[in-house]
């Protein structure tokens, strides 16, 4: 089983705290001749396939890298147009490696707070009062868990369906916030947690997690 990622939500939505334990590899690296018979348009900043799949190849993944060099949004690591240098047919040969573009720290950020919206949308459609607000969301591929605490701090777990332990250790994660942010003197509430003994233990315990299931006394 795994643990995908960790996000820290404070009371105003604002995401304070992020990290990203597994990422699934869904790269894919064709040789191309030209011309390329795939369609590419700049979405978003990154030029990403927008018709045409083959060979792993999906719409909506991003071009990654070129004969080996990165690829940041439109341009190439050595700042030459993406789309000019796949458009230039003497280029060609190509191995082009394509996959699911990440998420941007500023994606991140507006997640987050849409995250919030919703979960107080959630508590405000509930037909009984005092509703927890939204604490499992449930796709094919992951399930989006959130235990929100007394002072309003959510903490959101991403997992694969079949991980078992969450609810044991989405409370582990709150007391290691506790523990080693709260406690921090340099710390402030409601800023990002930038504490490695904080880190350090969320790191622990998700290894934990992903081993065993859940905590027992001590763990």
């Amino acid at each position: 089983m795994v643990v995908y990622s960790v996000y820290v939500v404070n009371k105003a939505g604002g995401l304070v705290y992020q990290y990203d334990n597994y990422s699934p590899r869904t790269d894919v690296e064709k040789t191309f001749s030209h011309p390329l018979d795939l369609v590419l348009k700049v979405y978003d900043e990154r030029v990403v396939v927008s018709f045409g799949q083959r060979d792993g190849i999906k719409v909506g993944y991003a071009v990654l890298s070129i004969n080996g060099i990165d690829v940041n949004g439109k341009y190439m690591s050595d700042n030459r147009d993406v789309l000019e240098y796949l458009n230039t047919s003497f280029n060609y040969p190509l191995a082009i490696r394509f996959g699911r573009p990440r998420l941007t720290s500023n994606e991140k950020l507006m997640l987050a707070s849409m995250f919030h919206s919703l979960f107080a949308i959630g508590s405000q459609l509930s037909p009984e009062p005092g509703s927890s607000g939204i604490e499992m969301l449930e796709t094919d591929a992951f399930k989006l868990h959130c235990f929100q605490t007394l002072t309003g701090i959510k903490f959101i777990v991403l997992a694969d369906p079949r991980q078992a332990g969450i609810d044991s250790l989405l409370r582990k994660i709150y007391e290691i916030y506790s523990d080693f942010a709260l406690k921090n003197p340099f710390y402030s509430l409601e800023m990002p947690i930038r504490c490695d003994l904080f880190e350090q233990n969320l790191k622990v315990a998700l290894e934990i997690a992903e081993k065993a299931g859940t905590f027992g006394a001590g763990s």
